[in-house]
């Protein structure tokens, strides 16, 4: 007899979907859509329509493991648990004792969007005084970019697009990275909406958009602020909501705009200024205008910025202040739950340094005082996925460095391992999730039992502390328990929530508590922010304006992958084919190259063996590779982020994964830099 189980898919995707698991004599056999979800209802993208088979997949890692020949290699003798968190207790305490305990360095992301799951060792790792990780390898520029202008102003339901008259999709290839979102932008197409899609090549989302406007990498702040001298200009400027609710747009207009002209913004960002002139025009005009901000434009030196600028369009034209017109840069419910209840930062002993991940490179290899000595990884795959490849691997090489992995696979990292340990599917453990495209929580029980030894990242936490000598809260706590204490923390987010539906596992949706228009300091739209370095929003060069070599890289999201979860699933891989770069035709041509030639690409920071598509939709100047590829799956065991550097964004740390150049070669037979 098969049974229905409710979850939440786990990935680091906006559209958090409800998934309904179908189990028979305790084996997960389908997982389809819950068509009962509010937003995602029933539909799911192509990664996770066959979920069980990542569930059930023969390559799972099923016993704690110890290494049993060179770093890299991926060999390990079996080991019980008992030894397994003996042999880590005892190299911990030995690295805090003779480096102290910042030598410690811990390693997460988002491998699973579970409240509990993903934040299982923050508890742990404060309490030993280890050094912090700065988790900023997604978009936090982003999140800093809006912050300047809208403060802590929750962002309105995606479902408020249907009654826009023209949608910008602007730096998100929503068929990859917010397919459900494009349910809503379809919805809007037949009420006789106009879809437009700003980025700097074709992209599948093209097919759903009316219009692809391509700007040159990284200009997308320029492109806002002309903009806005056009709008001022055609006096189509939503004047009276920028006089009334809005602070700085005179100073803007004053001492920014002059030099945001026609001609400036052309030579910025690519488009000719006729192409400006009109599409100000219909911005401006528009009964509705409605923006939808992806992350892809805030992975550059200036992404702060160009999230600033384009937030500063949306006020200029009317997107606040027109009825059915929006803007949205995230429905994030992070507001919603106090996680220190969980994460304890109370536990620390004193101050601990910060440690960026996007520079973990640079931590392995050069930080001091102390010298990261112990390294313990869980949902995150930084071999693959952290910038500056080649800098991550020399420092995953190091023998006196001892390394913890607790992974589901044996991943480009777990290789690296000095004890590898099982870790659970969404389907084998716990846990509460929350979006941050939209406003629905689920709670999430285990459908399965978990295979072999396998233990949840929660419960690895809670023995390993145990082994630790550290006891009582949070650790012995259950995951359902700590659900529970995350749901009774006062929040007027909860306010009139349906707990039994909750606790059944059906999806409920949140309520952005009543507030102030604008949650800033002022109550009013900020474009001038004087509390920061950068009161008002201005043209800035991303990394990549300067540099010798001729292409731009854009590494983007991939249709059957995310990140480097499902890389091991065939059924995927298949359809993503091998490692490519995509180059415009003159650009192939111009270096003897056609489609399907091995070729290297290289700067700076390395050499990556790859083949060539030739694509029509990619601009002169630019070079795009689409996604990341395990190293057993890439001619040299290199993927693209062996030429994504460790610089960082304007503010908050982020990412720059967009922001570099390289050239491309034909494959001569030889490659420079570090062996696999």
């Amino acid at each position: 007899m098969r049974t229905l189980h409710p979850s939440t898919c786990p990935y680091d995707c906006p559209d958090a979907c409800g998934l309904l698991a179908e189990v028979e004599d305790g084996k997960v056999v389908a997982v389809r859509g819950n068509p009962d979800h509010g937003y995602s209802r029933g539909s799911l993208c192509p990664k996770m329509t066959h979920y069980e088979r990542t569930v059930n997949h023969p390559g799972r890692l099923l016993h704690p493991l110890v290494r049993a020949g060179p770093k890299g290699a991926g060999r390990f003798r079996r080991a019980s648990w008992d030894e397994a968190l003996a042999l880590v207790a005892s190299r911990l305490r030995a690295v805090a004792a003779e480096h102290g305990a910042q030598a410690i360095l811990p390693y997460s992301y988002a491998g699973t969007m579970g409240m509990v799951q993903r934040n299982a060792s923050h508890a742990f790792f404060h309490a030993l005084g280890a050094s912090r990780l700065d988790r900023t390898i997604c978009s936090p520029a982003k999140g800093a970019g809006l912050k300047a202008i809208l403060g802590d102003t929750p962002g309105p339901d995606p479902e408020a697009a249907a009654s826009a008259s023209l949608i910008v999709l602007w730096g998100t290839n929503a068929v990859a990275t917010n397919l459900h979102f494009l349910q809503v932008v379809k919805e809007a197409r037949r009420r006789g909406a106009a879809v437009w899609l700003v980025d700097t090549h074709e992209t599948a989302t093209s097919a759903v958009a009316d219009r692809t406007i391509v700007v040159r990498p990284g200009s997308d702040g320029a492109l806002a602020l002309g903009l806005c001298h056009l709008l001022a200009r055609q006096g189509l400027a939503a004047g009276r909501f920028l006089a009334e609710e809005a602070l700085g747009w005179e100073a803007l207009e004053a001492r920014v705009l002059p030099g945001c002209t026609p001609a400036a913004t052309a030579a910025r960002t690519g488009l000719p200024e006729p192409t400006l002139a009109e599409l100000a025009r219909t911005l401006g005009e528009a009964r509705a205008p409605f923006i939808r901000l992806g992350e892809a434009l805030s992975r550059y030196g200036n992404g702060a910025m160009n999230v600033r600028s384009i937030a500063c369009l949306a006020a200029v034209a009317g997107c606040f202040s027109k009825p059915g017109a929006g803007f949205l840069g995230d429905a994030s419910s992070s507001d919603a739950f106090d996680l220190a209840v969980l994460q304890r930062p109370d536990l620390q002993p004193g101050p601990t340094r910060l440690v960026n991940m996007n520079r973990l490179g640079h931590a392995l290899l050069e930080l001091d005082a102390p010298r990261v000595m112990a390294l313990f990884v869980h949902t995150a795959n930084p071999a693959a996925v952290a910038p500056d490849q080649n800098a991550v691997l020399r420092g995953l090489r190091r023998e006196d460095l001892f390394t913890v992995v607790h992974e589901r696979f044996l991943t480009d990292t777990a290789r690296y391992a000095d004890v590898l340990l099982p870790a659970t599917t969404s389907l084998e453990h716990a846990d509460l999730y929350r979006s941050y495209g939209h406003y629905f929580i689920q709670r999430s029980r285990a459908a399965v039992a978990p295979p072999g030894e396998c233990k949840p990242n929660w419960e690895l936490f809670r023995a390993l502390a145990g082994a630790m000598g550290l006891s009582g809260e949070p650790w012995a706590w259950s995951a359902d328990e700590v659900v529970e204490r995350l749901l009774a923390v006062p929040s007027p987010w909860l306010a009139g929530l349906d707990r039994a539906a909750l606790d059944a596992g059906r999806p409920q949706r949140l309520a952005p508590p009543p507030g102030p228009r604008f949650r800033t300091p002022s109550g009013k739209l900020e474009i001038e922010n004087p509390r920061l370095r950068e009161p008002l929003p201005r043209p800035l060069p991303c990394h990549a304006d300067e540099g010798a070599l001729p292409l731009r890289l854009q590494t983007t999201p991939a249709l059957y992958a995310l990140n480097s979860t499902f890389l091991d699933r065939d059924d995927l891989a298949s359809k993503r084919g091998p490692l490519r770069v995509q180059l415009s035709p003159r650009e192939a041509a111009a270096r003897g190259l056609a489609d399907g030639d091995r070729a290297v690409a290289w700067n700076e920071l390395g050499e990556v063996p790859l083949r060539v598509a030739v694509v029509a939709g990619v601009p002169d100047g630019l070079a795009v590779v689409e996604g990341v590829h395990r190293g057993a799956d890439t001619e040299g065991g290199r993927n693209i982020n062996a030429l994504t550097s460790q610089r960082l964004t304007d503010e908050a740390g982020g990412s720059t994964f967009y922001d570099n150049r390289i050239d491309v070669r034909r494959a001569d037979g030889g490659l420079h830099g570090d062996e696999p």
